[in-house]
């Protein structure tokens, strides 16, 4: 609807009123990225450079920023350039699509003051953020659907957020964090890492750790001294452009200290780490023609995570490469843990492979090899975890989309082309969850997801077993999940609160996949053979009566069978009362 508005495609919209679009940015475009800020906002809004200076000035925008690309900035300050020219366009109407993401408090409260300041201007906006539309909206434009309808229809109610909720009670879950029973997130549990027997044993350490932009003239983080371990549960906070994100991306493993060698760093070798970055849209958008069964299956196809071993934090560059050809390296091809210090198995060329020569961690980084061990940990890893022994067919991702509220009509059958911001979150959170990830990093994890989303999201974070840690904005979410904050500000880090101990939850399981039947297997089954692959007790594929069972009731068998609910397994089979189903004698006979 807001882009039939902009586009002057809405039939009977005023043609000769003027409207300024300012999207969510969950479509990133890497040629609009490209470009200058002042030159666009220049061209954009037609006003002088003077006056786009004075704008931007005053939402805190440097000399540097102003001069550099759109690209550099961060999700908060591209935020901010869209409202920035927005307000330089001085539209008749205003749309606005999630204008507070990314944003920090200072600048919403900025947004908020200019919003309730326009008298000729009618502003339409879209948002999530409850506290922030009840403050500026007249007017709630409700898309519902009513009895004796037969298509929904926008209906408007004067007022505020609250008044339209005391008219229509059942919308109050939009002032409220919590489950329903139509959405619920269930997450992987992590599984054993190595030597971590209890949830508050620590698998990273920072310790004097400094962090410098290259060519930059100062530290942007500075004597940083933090641990983590299985039961914490941190909020990273600080207004836009403090570094929250570098701060972020150095414990993810993107970047190293800056002063590496004069510092501490651990980080535990076979840790999983699953970054939702602020952009982490990017990579979707390369794939807007495929499914979000066919993207996860590409990018775990090999088991490891082909999307991170090819970004810019994995790919090995032209030095390193040349290092590796020097020193005649064919592979790494083992790791082990000696003495307790970490050394690898290297095959060199032309040489026997019984010749093969361990050297340490620290050895092979002397040589330039970082980034060819950090592929190497994240394959290991990704074996750790049990990836190349889980199928990537369709089945088995569907199943896995199930658990993130992305059923099968937008998971198998769409395209993420088709997919709301919402649904790209979805995906990109499933995706990163696929390798049973130890520690979860989530940059604004808040963006574009409904307020039934985020108590889903909220709920399956209480109840996983790994480690968070969260950028956020959103006090009331970041306040449900995390009880440790560490403030970032000036360069320093500032811990307030503490993680509380919890179950430990990351063990070592048997890495067991259901095995998908082939053709043969059916046809065995269709003719009434239940046992045509030696295993006593099958998947539902027809009922007692003798018929196929649908796809979809198969799902809703599997997830009965997960729970054990013997009675909803019984009524997908359709199993009379009192009688039992050859090949499902563990099912009973109902009394």
């Amino acid at each position: 609807l807001r882009n039939a508005i902009n586009n002057g495609k809405l039939e009977g919209w005023p043609t000769h009123l003027t409207t300024e679009y300012v999207d969510s940015g969950s479509n990133v475009d890497p040629v609009h990225e490209a470009k200058n800020v002042m030159t666009h906002i220049q061209s954009s809004s037609s006003k002088t450079r003077e006056e786009c200076a004075r704008m931007l000035g005053e939402l805190k925008f440097s000399e540097e920023m102003m001069n550099g690309t759109i690209g550099a900035l961060s999700g908060g300050w591209q935020m901010k350039l869209r409202l920035a020219t927005a307000v330089l366009v001085d539209a008749d109407i205003l749309l606005l699509d999630e204008p507070t993401n990314h944003l920090d408090h200072k600048t919403v409260d900025w947004l908020r003051d200019y919003l309730l300041g326009l008298h000729d201007t009618t502003v339409i906006t879209v948002s999530h953020d409850t506290p922030f539309m009840e403050q500026i909206c007249s007017d709630i434009i409700h898309y519902e659907q009513r009895d004796g309808w037969v298509h929904r229809k926008l209906v408007n109610y004067r007022g505020s957020m609250s008044a339209f909720v005391k008219k229509q009670p059942q919308a109050k879950h939009y002032f409220e964090l919590s489950t329903t029973d139509t959405m619920k997130f269930v997450f992987p549990e992590p599984g054993r890492l190595e030597g971590i027997r209890t949830s508050t044993q620590r698998f990273l350490e920072m310790e004097g750790v400094n962090y410098r932009y290259p060519g930059a003239s100062k530290d942007t983080l500075t004597d940083v001294n933090l641990k983590m371990n299985l039961s914490s549960r941190v909020a990273v906070l600080g207004a836009n452009g403090a570094g929250k994100t570098t701060l972020v991306k150095m414990i993810a493993g993107d970047t190293m200290p800056s002063n590496l060698g004069d510092c501490r760093l651990f980080i535990h070798h076979n840790l999983r780490v699953a970054y939702v970055a602020q952009h982490s849209f990017y990579h979707v958008e390369e794939h807007m023609e495929s499914s979000p069964c066919n993207y996860i299956a590409w990018r775990f196809k090999d088991a490891y995570d082909k999307e991170k071993i090819e970004s810019a934090a994995f790919k090995i560059g032209p030095e390193e490469q040349a290092a590796i050809d020097d020193f005649n390296l064919e592979g790494i091809w083992s790791r082990r843990m000696k003495g307790g210090v970490l050394e690898y198995e290297v095959k060199k060329k032309n040489v026997r492979e019984k010749d093969n020569k361990y050297y340490t961690k620290d050895a092979l980084l002397a040589l330039g090899f970082e980034k060819l061990l950090k592929q190497t940990d994240e394959k290991i890893a990704a074996v750790e975890a049990g990836l190349d022994l889980r199928p990537c067919t369709t089945t088995e991702i569907q199943r896995h989309l199930d658990d993130f509220g992305l059923p099968q009509e937008f998971g198998t059958y769409g395209k993420i082309r088709g997919l709301s911001g919402g649904q790209k979150v979805k995906l990109v959170l499933a995706a990163a969850m696929w390798n049973c990830p130890h520690l979860l990093v989530l940059d604004e994890p808040t963006n574009y997801l409904d307020r039934e989303a985020l108590g889903a999201l909220s709920a399956a974070l209480n109840e996983w077993g790994g480690a968070v840690l969260m950028i956020s904005h959103n006090k009331e979410f970041y306040s449900s999940v995390c009880k440790e904050e560490w403030n970032v500000a000036g360069g320093k880090v500032k811990i307030k609160g503490q993680s509380v101990e919890r179950k430990m939850k990351a063990v070592a399981k048997k890495k067991v996949f259901e095995k998908e039947e082939d053709e043969n297997q059916i046809k065995e089954k269709a003719g009434g053979n239940m046992n045509s692959d030696g295993d006593k007790y099958k998947d539902a594929t027809q009922n007692f009566w003798g018929k196929s069972v649908s796809k979809k009731e198969g799902r809703n068998y599997d997830k009965a069978k997960k729970k054990g609910d013997v009675a909803r397994m019984r009524e997908i089979l359709q199993i009379p009362h009192g009688k039992v189903m050859p090949g499902y004698e563990e099912l009973g006979d109902g009394k």
